[in-house]
């Protein structure tokens, strides 16, 4: 009983900071797959073993049950202060999505990887940048990214992170696939505009949306808070996967 006990703890302690949710990053994955150029598409095919996109991307949240990625329980996340800037948090030890995720894309494109870590890096870059499109993986202080704002979804007790993450996206009743596809195709200006910046401007608009993201009255959500976000959600999702191509294709393309 004590060991079943301490296993679902350990479950919702690590479900608590899932980005977008099984369903969310593996939309962003088959949209990256899609915008692949061929000759970085046949690369990240051999240095993943014929593993898709889309079923890679949750690796980083799977390991999470492994001690021995403990060092990576703070790579999903970062705290900016409203109205501030990431370099103004630099020094702060915890967060390090920005600052590994450009060490991983540094690393990426020296090509001086060994096969292994070639494989966890590229798996981790794409799960990261899913990541930092969903808002509340680039918080504010003090509430653990929405995790401590406790919210009723439908008159189910939950948080605003979780409600991010993937409620909005499972109340869609779409696959990844129908999801990926329900988002449609951006025009070239689009994408050129969205590939234009870098990490640390993606982590700025996910700022953006904050004070939209904590409208949520007296946190019982139902039907307006989906109707009034879900379109920054569909929109973030597509941003990433277009934004992971953008970097694989960087890369190896």
């Amino acid at each position: 009983m004590k060991k079943l006990l301490l296993a679902c703890l350990v479950f919702m302690v690590i479900n608590e900071s899932f980005g977008w949710g099984a369903t969310g990053h593996r939309a962003t994955g088959l949209i990256a797959e899609r915008y692949l150029s061929k000759k970085a598409k046949k690369k990240i095919d051999a240095i993943l073993g014929g593993e898709s996109i889309p079923m890679v991307s949750n690796w980083m949240d799977e390991i999470r049950s492994d001690s021995t990625y403990n060092y990576t329980t703070d790579w999903h996340w970062t705290t900016i202060p409203d109205g501030g800037k990431y370099e103004d948090v630099e020094a702060n030890p915890d967060g390090k999505i920005i600052l590994m995720l450009e060490k991983i894309i540094t690393e990426l494109k020296s090509g001086k990887l060994d096969k292994k870590k070639e494989q966890e890096y590229v798996k981790m870059l794409i799960h990261m940048v899913g990541d930092m499109h969903q808002p509340l993986h680039v918080g504010k202080p003090g509430d653990r990214g929405g995790n401590n704002v406790k919210v009723k979804w439908f008159r189910n007790d939950t948080n605003l992170h979780t409600v991010w993450d993937s409620e909005m996206i499972n109340d869609t009743r779409l696959s990844y696939t129908e999801l990926a596809d329900a988002l449609g195709k951006p025009d070239k200006a689009s994408i050129q505009n969205w590939l234009s910046g870098n990490v640390r401007d993606w982590a700025e608009e996910s700022m953006q949306y904050r004070t939209q993201v904590y409208d949520i009255g007296n946190g019982n959500l139902s039907y307006t808070y989906p109707f009034k976000n879900l379109s920054v959600v569909k929109l973030r999702i597509l941003q990433a996967g277009i934004r992971i191509a953008g970097l694989l294709n960087t890369i190896y393309g």
